[in-house]
């Protein structure tokens, strides 16, 4: 039995993480949260979302944190109000664009408080616009936007392809951009310091808690950056071999509870 670790901070992703495939807050997720509360413990999120996708949640999880949209490229409080923007350079966007196109990946682009595409018929454009609860702006080339891009997507069903775009991205901006996975199908493109790791050290630094105290939840790739920036991290049951393999603890899946089992156990409970 490991002694009983502190930790003053969970932040957790959304989308396989904290909500269900169904993309529904549980009634016994949002117990467990404010079980956090009433311990003492702060909690946070964090999601490739825009702001206006994650609203919905501000209100039944009482957030009083920032709140890292975008993987950290934005930071918002639960107003919208902004307390922090990263945006990517022109010139990268242009690149990331060109590579996802020339590897058949379908783009987006979230400039300010736009979701820009050129296809509503695109694949996951319809699937999106139900998550996060707001349509689309049509345009005749995503291209002709880059101004104040705080994140570039590729879009694919061929999972292969995207993790294969992923490595290529990576490959090529270096240390100019974050390229990750947020979804199997997606693949975000954002500031270099725009990334979940950014955000545990943001998060530590403003709310003046040790990153030792954060603990970190989530289930792709992306998620690994906070992992290895926080005390603590937990996977999802329904994460990849590739995201557990680099947690501390793995829960069950989003769809048996898993984020508010998480909770109960390993924060709330005793730890093993």
């Amino acid at each position: 039995m490991a002694q009983r670790r502190k930790i003053s901070l969970v932040l957790a992703d959304v989308d396989g993480t904290l909500v269900n495939e169904q993309k529904v807050l549980t009634e016994r997720a949002q117990k467990a949260v404010r079980a956090l509360h009433t311990a003492g413990v702060r909690f946070a999120i964090t999601s490739g979302r825009p702001p206006r996708g994650m609203a919905m949640l501000f209100e039944p999880l009482h957030l009083d944190t920032p709140i890292a949209a975008f993987n950290g490229g934005l930071f918002i409080n639960s107003d919208l109000s902004i307390v922090r923007q990263k945006t990517v350079p022109a010139d990268v966007a242009r690149e990331a664009i060109d590579l996802m196109r020339k590897r058949g990946l379908d783009d987006w682009v979230y400039s300010g408080n736009d979701w820009l595409v050129t296809k509503l018929d695109a694949p996951h454009v319809a699937r999106e616009a139900w998550t996060v609860k707001f349509q689309p702006k049509i345009v005749a080339d995503v291209a002709e936007h880059l101004s104040d891009v705080a994140k570039i997507v590729g879009v694919s069903d061929d999972r292969d392809k995207v993790q294969r775009c992923e490595a290529e991205a990576k490959a090529a901006f270096g240390e100019r951009a974050t390229a990750t996975r947020s979804q199997p199908y997606y693949l975000d493109v954002t500031n270099k310091d725009a990334n979940k790791g950014a955000v545990v050290a943001y998060l530590s630094d403003r709310m003046s808690i040790p990153a030792e105290e954060i603990a970190t939840i989530g289930d792709q790739p992306n998620d690994v950056l906070m992992f290895k920036r926080s005390g603590f991290s937990i996977a999802m049951g329904n994460a990849p071999d590739e995201v557990k393999a680099q947690a501390a603890a793995t829960t069950d899946s989003y769809n048996d509870e898993g984020f508010a089992k998480a909770m109960e156990r390993f924060i709330l409970g005793s730890a093993e």
